[in-house]
């Protein structure tokens, strides 16, 4: 297994997007706007390799206090369950302490509230909508 950082002038940016697509957005009838690409150029993306196959994927996106928003975790259907999300998870928090960023947060789905808690998030505020399905802004102390 190995975690590898990206930008989006990297291989692995497509075979993210296309993880990131198949996962997230298909199944909700959407697809990514160029304007939410052309977001993905100012961020940091993270991908978890598995015998040369990318299983999961996130980006951190940098921002103005000692936080950092993590968004677009996608795991693999065939690999869901066994734990590498959290792995991968786990290595952006590491990678926001050396940022010295002390809040990492994120806007979990409501399907994803449990993952998120058994890492030590808590739900701040109300359920929202985003992308036309519930979720909660979810934050944990780094």
């Amino acid at each position: 297994m190995q975690i590898i950082v990206f930008n989006t002038a990297d291989d692995m940016y497509s075979k993210a997007l296309q993880l990131r697509t198949d996962v997230l957005r298909t199944p909700l009838g959407l697809k990514f706007t160029a304007d939410e690409l052309k977001k993905d150029k100012a961020d940091t993306h993270f991908g978890l390799i598995q015998e040369e196959i990318l299983v999961a994927c996130l980006t951190l996106t940098e921002c103005a206090d000692e936080r950092m928003k993590m968004r677009q975790v996608a795991v693999s259907p065939n690999f869901q369950g066994q734990g590498f999300g959290k792995i991968l998870v786990a290595a952006s928090h590491e990678h926001a302490r050396g940022q010295a960023r002390k809040i990492m947060f994120c806007h979990a789905r409501k399907t994803a509230v449990p993952f998120y808690e058994s890492m030590g998030y808590k739900v701040v505020g109300a359920e929202f909508f985003e992308v036309n399905i519930p979720h909660y802004l979810m934050e944990r102390e780094l």
